[in-house]
């Protein structure tokens, strides 16, 4: 089972663009994630620049309008995530809890959709595309 790993860092909604983790929570995060791919759970990873850089594309009547960042009344949010490929949800909140994250940060663990999750006329559909990986 796939899961991701949401890191929600407390503080980031209102980070400035130049933001960026110092040196001894860098190596600390190393560390766990070299654990993660001696597991050999790890899939994919990475962090992502705050808010206050990016852009966010709404469609209020099925109209694409760019807010820069940035974001008001934004409480939470990304700061980077994982990809782990595990047994059970409950071995994928076990690794969230070993992350070296701060006081206020938060790890989100959510399951990624597989195609065999979805009903047979689901599954047709995505067939007719030329499918997706499992």
């Amino acid at each position: 089972m796939r899961f991701m790993m949401l890191m929600i860092p407390g503080g980031y909604a209102t980070a400035t663009p130049d933001t960026r983790p110092g040196a001894e929570a860098v190596q600390s995060m190393m560390k766990y994630n070299e654990e993660l791919k001696r597991a050999g759970v790890l899939l994919a990873l990475d962090g992502l620049h705050p808010p206050s850089s990016g852009a966010r594309v709404s469609f209020k009547d099925g109209k694409p309008t760019v807010t820069d960042g940035p974001f008001a009344e934004v409480k939470e949010v990304l700061g980077g995530y994982w990809v782990i490929d595990v047994r059970s949800r409950e071995e994928a909140v076990e690794w969230a809890r070993r992350c070296p994250a701060g006081e206020n940060d938060v790890i989100e663990v959510r399951q990624v959709f597989e195609m065999s999750d979805f009903p047979a006329d689901v599954q047709k559909v995505v067939d007719g595309f030329g499918g997706l990986k499992d």
